[in-house]
Parts: C-alpha cells; structure tokens; sequence
C-alpha cells in the first residue's frame, strides 16, 4: 500500500472517529447540559416531572414548525425562530425526563404534503406567507388510547407560560375528568347572553353583547365553566365555585354559599371596597338617580371565618405605589390606592404565591383577623397569601367622589406609614361552622308577601375539612389590570391571572401545575435601578417641590399685577404695570431654569450611579479572563526559565 492510499485512508478514518465522537457526545450532552439561567427556564420544574411520572402510557408529541416558511416570511414571522429553538429544547427535555415515555417528532409542514394536511385537521392555526406558503408552529399530544390534545399556536404572549401550557396539555391527555367551576357574580364576566328582543335592540342601536373577561375564556379552555345566578337558592353540580363582586346579593344566595362549601366545595372569592370596573352606564345613574355602590362583601361569612374586610378602608404602601398620569395636561404621579405587589409581598410557604413576581391590585381592601366571639375550638387556619410591606397601612375616604374623581395629592395625604404589612388575600382552611346556624327565612311566594315566610334549614357545620381562597380586590382579574391587547389577542401581564388560576388549581388539588406556572413571569424587577432612581428623587423632591411653589406663586402675581391693570394700560412702555410685569416673569424664567438644573442634577445622579451598576456588571468578566491571561503569561515565564537552568 503506497503512501497515498494510506493517507486517503487515513483521512477517512479520522472523519469516521470524529463523526462517531460528535454523536457521542450529543448523546451524553443531553444528559450534561447545564441551565445557567437564573430561573432555569430550559430545565423542567419538579411540577412537570411530577407528571411525567404519572405516565402509565406512551404518548406522542408532534411539534409542527413552518421553518422553510418562515425564512420567507416577514420580520414578524422570522421572529419565531428563537422562539422555536426554546421549545424545541423545552420538549428534548420532556423527552428525556419521561424515560422513554415520550416521543417527540418535529415536523416541517411542507405546502401540499400530508403533514400540512395533517397540522390543519389537528386544528393547528395557519397564516399565509405566501400564495402557497403556510406558518404552523403548534404542537399535538397524541395517547395510545386515541386521546389527542392541540396547542393551536404557541402565541408570543404565552411565552413565559410555555412549560405550563405543554404539561397542562400531556395533564390533561391522561386524565379524562374535567374540572367543573361555577361563576357566580354582580359583573358580566362571564359575558352577556343577549338573545330574543333585547338582541334586536341592541342591533338596531349599533351595540354587541359585552364579552366575557379574558380570565374567563382562560378558564373555559381549561375546564368547564358554568355561570351561576346571583339570585339562586342552592349550589350543586360544580366543583369549584368562583365568587366575584358578590354585591348586594339575596340572604338565600348567601346561604346557598354557605352551604356549598360546608358541603366540601372549594370557593375562591373577590370582594372590594371599590371596584373600579363596576361603572354604570349614564342611562343607569340617570335612572336611578343616585350613585350606585361599587362594592361588594360578605360580613357574615367572613365573620365565621375570623375574618372581616372595613367599609371604605383601602390598603396602602409607598413603596408600591405605581406612578400615573391620570389626565394627558398631568404629570405622573404615585397612587396610593394603585399598588404593585413584587417578592416579599408573596407568601413563599405556600404554592399558591411561592414564585410570583408582580401583582397590581387597584384599589384594594384590608382583611383583617378577628378573634371576638369566635368558638376556640374550632381549629380554622388562616394563612396570609398577598400583603404588604412593614411600612403598609390601611386609609379611608370620606365619600364617594373621592374614588371616581381621585386626586393622587390629596389622596397620598390620608395614608401614613405603618409598621406591618396589611393583608389583601388569605387561605382559609378547617372545618367551618354555619354562619346561619338556626337556618333562614324565605317567602313562600316570592311573588306575593302576603302568603308569609317558610324556614331553610341546612348543614351546622362542616364533616371535612374545608378551602376558601378571599381576595380583597376584583380589578386585578379585570382586563384592565390582568391583560393588555397586543398584535396577537390579548397578553398577559405581570402575574395576576396566574394568581387566581394558582388558587383554582391549588383548591382543586393540581398542586403539579401550580409549581409550574409560578416559573412563568420571566420578567425581573429592576430592583437595583429602582432603588437608584427613588434616591435621586428623594434627595431633590424637597427642592423640586420649593422651586415648583415659587413659581406659582409668581404666576399668582403675574394673574393679579394683569387683572390690576386698566384696559390698555399694561401696553404703555415704561409704565409700573408693565416693569412689574417684566420683573415678575424674569423670576418665573429664573425659578423654571433652577427647576431644570435640579432635575438635571437628578437626572446625571441617576446616570452616574447607572455607569457604576453596570461597570460592576461588565467588569469581572474581563478581569477574570485578564487574571487568567497573566498567570499563565508568569507560569509560561516560570517553565521557561527552568528549562533553560536545567541546560
């Protein structure tokens, strides 16, 4: 053999070697891989594996994926790129935590094939590109028993949730029970049924039925959902019940309540001092003729469960107050009543709010515990979900105006600072007694008095233990607070739909999914640069504010030298109006250019202590790499010079 073919075949060899070595290391890369992620995003949640290994069965998961499309597509298409590329290693590693269990197949829906044939009739969403060209990106779950479940489109705005939404959906294939909930509320969330004549009216006035709440569509595409009347006399058929706004509702559906969880039932419940989305129509005030209340509670109930929320009494914090501006001739400025909830305002021992980030709550109430009159043996445990922080109190509002034309100032001024936290949410737990022990009075009739009044009794106390979830707000599930409109629907925001869905599921028993939505909100609080910036501002508002009082005190002068002045008399050169009026806006134009200064000042104090944050950020990088370079410059210095003694 010559010297050619043996390097021919050496050559062959080394790619065979190197072929063979890469594949080996894929294989043992999956299983070395490193997440350095600080939520660890790309590594599964205990929730997720927990229900890999309920797996009984092998299942299928289809991965559909236009890539060829959507090279050819616009921008927003080729934005999905990144995004495919961490669902795809998402699902690697379903794959390889269900130990065989699983089995993933990524497809390429082609224009014309049988598996774009296949993608439409699993119900995938399709967009065209082009005349031919289609965009999938959607994944199917297939059981060995027929059983099969769809993510339509994996929806930029269900990115932070994607882990949820796939183990939801493998959930949800294995088990064949739904999960009944019941809506019941003074609010149309679950939408309008308009039908008949009043549909009529609406038409010919140009007007649509009110949509259900986004939160509600949410919940009707994961279980069934059904609305239950805000008059009704008894609850059954529904597995959990869901309270929102119960304002001004009859004693038998209170009752009814009452008896629903004695009975086991699980019950999540929104009150509020003033809910802010409960505004009546024009029509409606003009009707009524004085303003209607806007909130809601349930005295007798929470009483039972030591717990009582004050009339008009809101939470509050400064240090969670958001900044609005709330009319456009308006600067921003801190609401008190406006709140956003960030880690430390979370209970971290329960699973409900473990790893939330954010939740804003408007206009919130107070709970509070109550011990007076209050049986001691009856073991009830009340565990605070959503608070404060120590400096948090509660305040109040003298009448009603003040919330529906609120003035951010005036309202800061009723709040002072407390020294420990107020709670907004609990979870009550134990076994509940009756809050109308010796039953109720309901007409005979209801439609004619006369006829007199017939006891209901029911159920004392509980035989089993019994959960309510209690929140003292209702616009954190609005859409108002919860979701915003993007290009693509609706799109969460911060974590308040995945605080009541947490509760739903945590009541209900799927303690595996709660684990896993609470990693959604990736977002993370710029503490630090908030911080920086609260500094700044308080080191100058003392000063901003002086300057700001001067120069409307000048412009008073300015408004009472001109109304002084005859007609035409502030025009004549030389005149003491006209000096007056000079002298008086030089000092307006002084104080705003002190009033810039300040803020400049501010502003390069921010700036400056931001070039600090992120040198320390960038530096140790580069250092660690320097440091690295020099040692091993002194030890390649240091071998050297010993190579040369020892000669």
């Amino acid at each position: 053999m010559n010297r050619t073919m043996r390097a021919i075949l050496a050559v062959i060899f080394i790619l065979i070697i190197t072929f063979c070595a890469i594949s080996i290391f894929q294989d043992i890369g999956r299983l070395l891989k490193v997440d350095i992620t600080e939520k660890k995003i790309y590594t599964l949640s205990e929730g997720s594996k927990a229900i890999l290994g309920k797996l009984n069965q092998p299942i299928k998961l289809k991965l559909y994926y236009a890539e060829t499309a959507a090279l050819k597509g616009p921008d927003q298409i080729r934005y999905f790129n990144n995004y495919y590329q961490f669902v795809k290693s998402l699902l690697d590693e379903y794959e390889t935590s269900a130990k065989g269990m699983v089995d993933l197949k990524v497809i390429d829906p082609r224009p014309f094939s049988d598996d774009e044939e296949d993608a439409i009739r699993h119900g995938l969403q399709k967009y065209a590109i082009t005349e031919d060209e289609n965009f999938f990106f959607g994944l199917v779950v297939q059981t060995q028993f027929g059983v099969e479940k769809s993510i339509p489109f994996f929806s930029p705005d269900r990115q932070s949730f994607v882990e949820y939404d796939i183990s939801y959906l493998i959930d949800t294939a294995i088990t064949r029970q739904k999960t009944k909930i019941g809506i019941m509320s003074s609010l149309p969330v679950t939408g309008e049924d308009v039908s008949g004549y009043m549909a009529q009216m609406m038409a010919m006035q140009g007007k649509r039925p009110k949509p259900a709440w986004v939160f509600v569509e949410q919940l009707r595409g994961k279980y069934e959902v059904e609305s239950i009347a805000a008059d009704c006399n008894e609850i059954e058929d529904i597995d959990i019940l869901l309270v929102v706004h119960p304002k001004d509702l009859p004693e038998q559906t209170v009752f009814a309540i009452d008896q629903f969880i004695l009975k086991g039932g699980r019950t999540i419940i929104c009150i509020d001092p003033h809910c802010v989305v409960d505004k009546p129509d024009r029509q409606t005030m003009m009707m009524m003729q004085q303003v209607p209340s806007s909130s809601s509670n349930l005295p007798q109930l929470l009483k039972t469960w030591g717990l009582k929320m004050p009339e008009s009494t809101f939470a509050g914090d400064r240090s969670l107050a958001l900044k609005r501006a709330l009319r456009r001739d308006q600067r921003p400025e801190p609401i008190i009543g406006f709140l956003e909830f960030l880690p430390g305002c979370f209970n971290t021992d329960d699973s409900v709010t473990a790893n939330l980030n954010q939740v804003t709550v408007l206009m919130g109430g107070v709970l509070e515990e109550i011990t007076d009159g209050q049986d001691s043996e009856t073991k009830i445990e009340r565990k605070p979900l959503l608070f404060t922080t120590d400096r948090g109190n509660a305040w109040k509002t003298d009448n009603y105006f003040e919330l529906t034309m609120p003035n951010p100032a005036e309202l800061m001024k009723k709040f002072s600072d407390g020294n420990k936290p107020v709670n907004l949410g609990y979870l009550v737990t134990g076994k509940f007694k009756s809050a109308f022990p010796d039953g109720i009075e309901i007409p005979v009739d209801p439609n004619d008095d006369s006829k007199g009044t017939k006891k209901v009794t029911g159920l004392t106390e509980s035989s089993e233990d019994c959960a309510v979830v209690i929140f003292s707000d209702v616009d954190f599930i609005s859409d108002m607070l919860a979701y915003q409109q993007s290009f693509f629907g609706n799109v969460v925001v911060g974590d308040n739909s995945a605080l009541l869905l947490n509760s739903i599921e945590a009541i209900g028993g799927s303690s595996d999914l709660i684990s896993i939505r609470s990693r959604g909100n990736f977002e993370r609080p710029f503490v630090v640069v908030d911080q920086i910036e609260k500094d700044a501002e308080k080191e100058t508002a003392e000063e901003e504010a002086k300057i700001n009082a001067e120069i409307n005190g000048f412009q008073n002068e300015l408004q009472t030298i001109l109304s002084s002045a005859g007609k035409g008399e502030e025009g004549i050169i030389g005149s003491t109006i006209l000096q007056k009026k000079k002298e008086v806006e030089l000092k307006i134009h002084k104080a705003q250019r002190d009033l810039r200064d300040v803020k400049m000042r501010k502003r390069e104090r921010i700036e400056k202590l931001g070039n600090k944050l992120r040198f320390a950020n960038m530096f140790p990088a580069p250092a660690v790499v320097l440091i690295i370079a020099v040692g091993l410059g002194i030890y390649r210095s240091v071998r050297k010079r010993h190579y040369i003694g020892t000669e």
